[in-house]
């Protein structure tokens, strides 16, 4: 008995520290509905967890030694209670789980337009094993390859898609995941809450370069977003002058 006693305090502790630890902190909405979601379910798991692991700790140890065992007896009552309960907790995690996934944050937006004035990017996988990321609207003519710039506390749309074969765009940190297709756009959005850097990688085996298919996503104040904007778009259309005096100059060598 004394056994027993001391490994429920010890399962009982290891819980309350595991319920104490301080969570993650959430660099985007995306990833506080997952995060949130995770802690929800944990919540529910551990007092069954603790229940069915005190209740088999006892069992082992109080009949250890039980040389004559008896068969269990039925029980309508228990069983019809455990099978309700089982139900509610199922109900449960569906509906919270559905909740979450439902939710444009976390899952692509089916037949929605993002906003006219929002910041979409459009996010290609090539079939070189880079990332393009092509900025729509007032931004239209930003190309970046394997880095991403985003504005804080402002919700962005990204449109993912693919050249030729599946990819999977995945930033961990702001709870982004989506697959890339050929020929089909998957719209997700976010609303980064961190400034900072943040890894983002494919996770679809993709072919040789599949474990090189890396990039970064800077987070930035709404001020450094704007300043990044216009240097590369100043950059832009430096690029198309310089293309238009080429294109001039070949054609009067021609002549």
């Amino acid at each position: 008995m004394k056994r027993a006693r001391i490994a429920l305090i010890t399962v009982w502790t290891g819980t309350l520290l595991l319920m104490l630890a301080q969570p993650v902190s959430a660099a985007s909405t995306s990833a506080e509905l997952i995060y949130d979601l995770n802690e929800r379910l944990l919540i529910v798991a551990l007092p069954i967890t603790l229940l069915v692991e005190g209740i088999l700790i006892y069992a082992v140890l109080k009949f250890r030694n039980n040389d004559d065992p008896k068969p269990t007896e039925e029980n309508r009552r228990l069983e019809i209670t455990w099978t309700i309960a089982t139900a509610i907790v199922l109900l449960f995690v569906g509906f919270a789980a559905f909740e979450v996934m439902a939710d444009p944050q976390v899952s692509s937006m089916a037949d929605e337009e993002p906003p006219d004035d929002a910041v979409v990017i459009e996010v290609e996988g090539d079939d070189a094993w880079q990332w393009h990321f092509r900025y729509q609207n007032e931004y239209e003519g930003v190309e970046m390859t394997n880095e991403m710039y985003l504005p804080e506390d402002e919700e962005v749309y990204l449109q993912v898609t693919a050249e030729n074969w599946l990819h999977m765009v995945h930033i961990p940190d702001l709870g982004v995941k989506q697959q890339a297709q050929p020929g089909v756009v998957h719209t997700v959005s976010t609303t980064p809450t961190e400034t900072g850097s943040y890894q983002g990688y494919c996770t679809e085996y993709c072919g040789a370069g599949h474990s090189g298919m890396l990039f970064e996503t800077h987070v930035v104040t709404g001020e450094e977003f704007e300043e990044t904007m216009d240097e590369e778009l100043a950059e832009a259309e430096e690029d198309d002058d310089t293309g238009e005096e080429d294109d001039d100059t070949g054609g009067e060598d021609t002549e």
